[in-house]
C-alpha cells in the first residue's frame, strides 16, 4: 500500500489498464497514469491486464514499471487474446480497491482526466462515473462520421435500456466496488458492447446514480478497431452484442438473481466481496 493511506475509512481507488500489442507504449503509458494518481488524495493501485501475452513484448516490458513502483503497481494476463471486455473483468477481479475503474492503454484519452471523474465521483456521490465525448466541456478530436456513428449508437442504447447517459463507450469508466460485485458475476460480452453491458445491468439492478464527466481526447484511428477489423464487421458485431444483452434482460431475464445458477461468469472474473 503507498504512503497516502492514513485510516481504515480511506478509499482506496484501483485502475485497470487493459492493453494488447502496447510493447511500444506501455512502459510510458503506466507512468503517466501512475504520475496523475500521485496528485489525488486516496490511496491507489494500477491493475495493468495484458490481454494476450503471448502476441508480443507487452506484459515483459509493464512488469519494469512493476518492479520500478512494486507498491502501487501489478501486471496481470493471460497468453490468448480474448477481448477487452475479459481484460478489464479479469483486471478488476485483481483489484482491491474501493472505487475501482478502467482506463484504456494507448493514451488516446488523457490520464489527467481521472482526476475529473473522481472529482465527479465524490461530488455526485456516484454509483458509476462514465467519461463522455458528449459532455459539453469535452475536448475531442474525431472525425465527423465517428461522431455520427457515436450518436446513432447512443440514441439505440438509449431506446434499448433507458441509460440516462450521452456517451457509453468511452474507455474511462468508475465503478463503487459495491456496484461491480452485484454486476460483474452476469455479464457474459468480452469485447464490442462490455460496457453497454456493464452499465445496462447496473441500472437494472437498481444503481441509477450513473453520471457523466468530460474528457480530453484525440482519437488514433490507425489502431482503431474499425480499421483493423472492417467497418461493417465492427458495426455489425457492435449491434449484434447489444441486441444480445437486450434480449437477455428484457426476454430471458438472465441477470435476474433467480437465475444465477444459469450465470456462466467464471470466479476468476469476479471481484471477491469484501463483507463475506
Amino acid at each position: 500500500m503507498n504512503s497516502k493511506v492514513t485510516d481504515r475509512k480511506t478509499k482506496l481507488v484501483s485502475v485497470v489498464m487493459p492493453a494488447y500489442l502496447k510493447e511500444k507504449t506501455i512502459y510510458r503509458d503506466i507512468l503517466k497514469v501512475k504520475n496523475v494518481l500521485d496528485q489525488i488524495r486516496y490511496p491507489y493501485e494500477i491493475v495493468c491486464c495484458v490481454d494476450g501475452t503471448s502476441a508480443d513484448r507487452t506484459k515483459e516490458i509493464a512488469h519494469k514499471a512493476a518492479k520500478k513502483f512494486p507498491e502501487v503497481i501489478k501486471v496481470v494476463g493471460y497468453s490468448i487474446n480474448h477481448g477487452k471486455g475479459h481484460a478489464v473483468r479479469f483486471g478488476m477481479a485483481k483489484a482491491k480497491g474501493d472505487i475501482v475503474g478502467f482506463v484504456d492503454a494507448g493514451m488516446d484519452i488523457n490520464p489527467v482526466g481521472i482526476q475529473m471523474l473522481l472529482s465527479h465521483f465524490e461530488w455526485y456521490d456516484a454509483d458509476i462515473i462514465v467519461g463522455s465525448k458528449r459532455h459539453p466541456v469535452s475536448k475531442v478530436h474525431y472525425t465527423k462520421f465517428r461522431a455520427l456513428i457515436s450518436f446513432v449508437y447512443q440514441m439505440l442504447v438509449k431506446l434499448l435500456f433507458g441509460l440516462k447517459v450521452r456517451d457509453t463507450q468511452v474507455g474511462i469508466k468508475f465503478f463503487r466496488r459495491e456496484v461491480l460485485e452485484k454486476v460483474l458475476p452476469r455479464v457474459l460480452v468480452k469485447q464490442f458492447a462490455f460496457d453497454i453491458e456493464l452499465l445496462a445491468v447496473a441500472n437494472y439492478l437498481g444503481f441509477r446514480r450513473i453520471y457523466e464527466a468530460p474528457i480530453e481526447s484525440k482519437m488514433d484511428f490507425k489502431n482503431s478497431t474499425i480499421l483493423t477489423k472492417g467497418f461493417a464487421s465492427t458495426v455489425f458485431s457492435m449491434i449484434w452484442d447489444t441486441a444480445a444483452v437486450f434480449y437477455r434482460l428484457r426476454i430471458l431475464h438472465y441477470y435476474d438473481w433467480a437465475n444465477r445458477k444459469n450465470w456462466l461468469t467464471p470466479k476468476y472474473l469476479t471481484l471477491n466481496n469484501k463483507h463475506d
